[in-house]
This record gives structure tokens, sequence and C-alpha cells, in this order.
């Protein structure tokens, strides 16, 4: 499957979204939902809203980037919210990590260009490392919408950061996991059964890797995927401003198709770019 570079051009909406619940995953990791129709209903898996808890004060003074984690809806089935996937580690992201229910979040989206969602006989398998796991819940939606054949390779430190696996088992992904201490799944990086996988599967088998995760799990990943002529999407994380493309802080050098060296803003052309396409440090 081939998919070229375009720059999103729809409309973002911007919103005070209420907090409708805030889930502890551990005490570095939450999932926050917010009540916001309008992004719900327009969001695809692979976008992602920049969001700004603390509302009123000036630190951080900028939105943060979070991939839209779920899109719920009620019992209509008509979209009522989204859930962000989230770790503490800085000023930002431990106000989202704290907030309450009943306060209010600014978020602006959905931005950003989605993952390309195979239909069948196409398998698709995801790949995900530590929080990269935040755009394949919404993904793995919309596979099992289409009655596509998944499979999760998902890799963390410890068993203790590895989430939402009943989630996914209740989409029928099948699940592969590994741990850097080994105390659940393989020991290891999550990379090794995803090679043993590809060794063993026909050329001829269609197959769709998606990835997201630390860049050394994307680059290797992308590697990997090329060595074995299947394509491979990957979500990449960048530091931006607004999420519109003005500041030009999260570039990613690539190739056209060409041959020609370029960059290109990650939150216009991106975050879901061709694995081999892109310069890998």
């Amino acid at each position: 499957m081939r998919f070229g570079l375009q720059y999103t051009a729809a409309m973002p909406i911007d919103v005070a979204a209420a907090v409708m619940a805030n889930r502890s995953l551990s005490t570095d990791y939450n999932v926050l939902t917010l009540a916001a129709p309008a992004i719900a209903a327009a969001a695809s898996p692979g976008q992602f809203v920049m969001i700004k808890a603390g509302r009123g004060g000036h630190d951080p003074l900028l939105r943060r980037p979070f991939s839209v984690f779920e899109v719920l809806c009620d019992e209509q089935a008509a979209p009522i919210g989204i859930s962000l996937l989230n770790k503490r580690v800085g000023v930002s992201t431990g106000l989202v990590y704290a907030a309450k229910p009943g306060q209010y979040v600014d978020c602006f989206g959905p931005l950003g260009r989605p993952f390309s969602v195979v239909d069948q006989p196409t398998e698709a398998w995801m790949v995900a490392g530590g929080v990269g796991l935040a755009p394949f819940a919404a993904l793995a939606e919309a596979l099992r919408a289409h009655d596509v054949t998944s499979v999760l390779f998902y890799g963390a430190r410890s068993g203790a950061e590895l989430f939402y696996l009943d989630f996914f088992r209740n989409l029928r992904v099948e699940l592969v996991l590994t741990t850097e201490d080994g105390s659940l799944g393989e020991r290891g990086r999550i990379v090794a059964p995803l090679e043993r996988r590809l060794n063993a599967r026909t050329a001829d088998s269609p197959l769709m890797l998606y990835a997201c995760g630390p860049e050394g799990m994307l680059a290797a990943t992308a590697k990997t995927a090329a060595r074995h002529g299947r394509s491979c999407q990957v979500s990449v994380e960048r530091i931006m401003g607004g999420g519109l493309g003005g500041c030009y802080s999260c570039v990613v050098p690539m190739l056209t198709e060409a041959g020609r060296f370029h960059h290109v803003r990650s939150c216009l052309a991106g975050p879901v770019l061709p694995g081999d396409r892109i310069l890998w440090g």
C-alpha cells in the first residue's frame, strides 16, 4: 500500500472541554476523559489535540500535543468525548494527571494526518512502546469495524506499565508483550518478536505495520519492516508550539518519492508518516 504526504486542511475546533473522568493507571500514567463531542465526531485514528490544563495560568504558556486515545459515544452511538493517555513527566503532563472532574481543559483539534486504515484481507500489526500505545485504542476499534485481523506488539519497562490489555483483547486483538525486566511477556525489546513473526510470514501475505513509541523503537521498527518489504506507518512525537505549522519546531527529515531530501512539519504532514522515507538518526 502506498500513501503520499499531504498536508491536512480540515478546520480544527477549539473548545473548553469539561473533564468527565480521570482514571489513574499508576503513579505516572492516567487516562483523562474530556467532553468534546464536536472533536470526537471529527477525529480519526492517529490524529491529535493540543491541550492546556490549569486554565488561567501562564505555566505552561503553550499547549501540548496528545494523541486521541479513544473516541467515546453514548448509547445511541453519538460521539460525546475523547480520552487521552498521559504520562506525567513535566508541568503540562502533571496538570493533565491532576485534573479533576468538572474542571475545564483547553482542547484544540483534531489535528494532523491520521493512520490509513486497511481492509481485509490485509492484516494490521500495531507496534507500541510505552506511552506510544496512545493512538492505538482508536485504531484498534477502527480495524475491528473493518473486521481486520490485528496484532498488538506492546513493550514497556515492566508489566506495571502495560495498560488496557483487556480493552484490546475484547476487540479480538492478539497481544504480543515484552518487558525490559521480564515481569510480563518476553524479556527484551518489542522489535525482537516482531522480527521473528515477520521471518515466519510468507512474502505474498498482505500486511500493514503501524508504530508509535520512542524514536529508537520507531527507527528499528521502520527498518525491520523495510528489510521485509512491508509498509509501515509511524506516528512520530515532536515538540509542538501550536499544531498548525507556524513554529517549525516539529520538522522531520524525509526523502521525497523522487529521492530528494526535505523537511516536513509533523503537525501537518504527520504525525503519521511513511517509515521508509524518514531519515532516521
